[in-house]
């Protein structure tokens, strides 16, 4: 071990004795009556010794005052380098600091509010083709490639020439039916933000809830059922069942509850027996 290195482990005697210049800076510093007992000191490096003083304002439990002095390379004089409040050992801190796109949870947002999608969104993923461009790629059904080999293959396993068939479908309507698909779309939902979904949805209306398991039967032979489009109609649908405790939320097709339209048919009124006049008795006599 060298001897610099032994020096800058030892607290410098006169940075260490300085404990009156250091408490002078921090009641200059803070307010009055702040600057609480004497805790302590540091060694920072060579010549450099912090000063620790406890915090006495209400508002910082277990604080702080840290007061830093330092000398010159054979210099008498101690000098002052800085003072701060720092946090201690017991102190009451703030949590630690997030993002606002971790701190947002369901339910965060109102009228008004904005919440951009990253570009690099997890749960989504790019469409079909680009909405800025008007050129599909090849793979796409509204690609010209696309349709003109599939005008090929009609003319082959057709007996007329094409021109006597009816008239196909134009480049507008099928554009048209495509957007309604969501063909147009620049982002779609990629299988992991499908599967999110699938699994909060679950988790709120799904068969494991205690109405599920209490229902007279699933949801996917209920009457106010819904389907959904797409891939997910085969485990999902909507409520719409006013009266039930899912209406208008997205449910599992083995969830049920007691609003089920299949739970129970109302029993018709019984219809009164027929009246019998008993002409046998005798009358009765006053």
């Amino acid at each position: 071990m060298s001897a610099a290195t032994t020096r800058s482990r030892t607290p410098d005697r006169l940075c260490v004795e300085a404990v009156d210049l250091a408490r002078a800076a921090a009641e200059e510093t803070a307010a009055p009556g702040a600057v609480g007992a004497y805790v302590g000191a540091v060694a920072e490096g060579e010549r450099v010794v912090t000063h620790y003083f406890a915090c006495e304002d209400l508002g910082y439990r277990g604080w702080r005052w840290a007061v830093t002095v330092a000398r010159a390379s054979r210099a008498k004089v101690v000098t002052l380098d800085e003072t701060v409040l720092l946090p201690g050992p017991e102190s009451v801190l703030a949590p630690e600091w997030l993002p606002w796109s971790e701190r947002l949870r369901p339910g965060d947002m109102g009228p008004g509010d904005l919440l951009p999608t990253e570009a690099e969104d997890p749960r989504l993923e790019p469409g079909l083709y680009d909405g800025d461009d008007d050129t599909p790629p090849p793979d796409s059904a509204l690609s010209p490639e696309l349709a003109e080999r599939a005008d090929a293959e009609d003319a082959q396993v057709t007996d007329g020439p094409p021109a006597d068939l009816p008239a196909a479908p134009s480049r507008g309507s099928i554009a048209e039916v495509g957007r309604e698909l969501g063909l147009g779309r620049p982002r779609v939902l990629s299988r992991y933000g499908l599967e999110t979904a699938a699994e909060r949805w679950e988790e709120q209306y799904g068969p494991g809830t205690q109405m599920a398991q209490a229902a007279p039967a699933p949801c996917h032979t209920c009457a106010f059922l819904i389907p959904l489009a797409g891939s997910l109609r085969q485990s999902f649908g909507l409520c719409a069942n006013e009266f039930g405790p899912a209406d208008g939320h997205v449910v599992s097709l083995s969830y049920g509850c007691g609003g089920h339209s299949e739970a129970a048919i109302m029993p018709k009124t019984p219809e009164a027996p027929p009246l019998r006049l008993d002409e046998v008795a005798e009358p009765l006599v006053e």
